[in-house]
């Protein structure tokens, strides 16, 4: 089983991998399974069509995907490729204290397959456009994020692993885990796959998961 739980596309801001292109990417490279898992980032960005104007950074919408379109898009893609690869619909959150009854709410409203959680942004300020760290020492900012860190897991069921926490996580009896690239262009895709099927086999995993409708489902590695 060869699968990429990890995958952007053009549904989110930081990408223009168009989704057809993806899905025949991977199925040239030879993958079994994609999921799908564009950025939803409340506190940050609008949701289209909620009646709030969207802003703007430069020609780019910050806006989260516009779910309406992008789950058409993955229906199709299903219709023109589902006998060569199997694509799931996942959703990456970036999550903070104060959005999470949002999430809950999009999670009710849509069917999943999948879902990441990650922490992009504090105090509705993103990292990556250094919006966070301005004013503040890096003591200062690292300590804040770690703060929002504790907060959300102790919200939260789950954690992004590192690999001390996989092996604590083995230790205890964890199985269920899945993996993905992160990609955002064409590069990245499947990159490392293999790579971390070796790194979990070496700590001791049996199986890597897929998910169906939420549902984890096993494959050796």
């Amino acid at each position: 089983m060869f699968a990429d739980y990890h995958v952007h596309t053009e549904y989110s801001d930081d990408s223009v991998y168009s989704m057809e292109e993806v899905v025949k990417d991977a199925i040239a490279m030879g993958m079994d399974e994609i999921c799908f898992t564009d950025h939803v980032d409340y506190g940050i960005k609008e949701d289209w069509g909620s009646g709030n104007s969207i802003r703007y950074r430069g020609n780019e919408p910050l806006a989260n995907v516009d779910y309406p379109r992008y789950f058409a898009a993955i229906r199709r893609l299903r219709q023109r490729y589902g006998g060569e690869i199997t694509i799931r619909q996942g959703l990456e959150f970036g999550i903070q204290t104060h959005t999470i009854a949002k999430y809950e709410e999009l999670t009710e409203n849509y069917p999943l397959d999948f879902v990441i959680l990650s922490i992009h942004q504090v105090e509705d300020k993103e990292f990556w456009t250094q919006d966070f760290q301005k004013g503040r020492s890096q003591e200062e900012y690292n300590e804040r994020y770690y703060e929002e860190m504790l907060q959300v897991v102790k919200a939260l069921p789950d954690t992004t692993p590192s690999k001390d926490i996989l092996k604590l996580y083995r230790k205890l009896g964890g199985e269920i885990i899945t993996i993905g690239s992160d990609s955002h262009k064409h590069v990245h895709l499947g990159m490392y796959i293999n790579e971390g099927k070796e790194l979990l086999k070496s700590l001791g995993f049996r199986y890597f998961c897929t998910y169906d409708s939420m549902k984890p489902v096993f494959h050796k590695l």
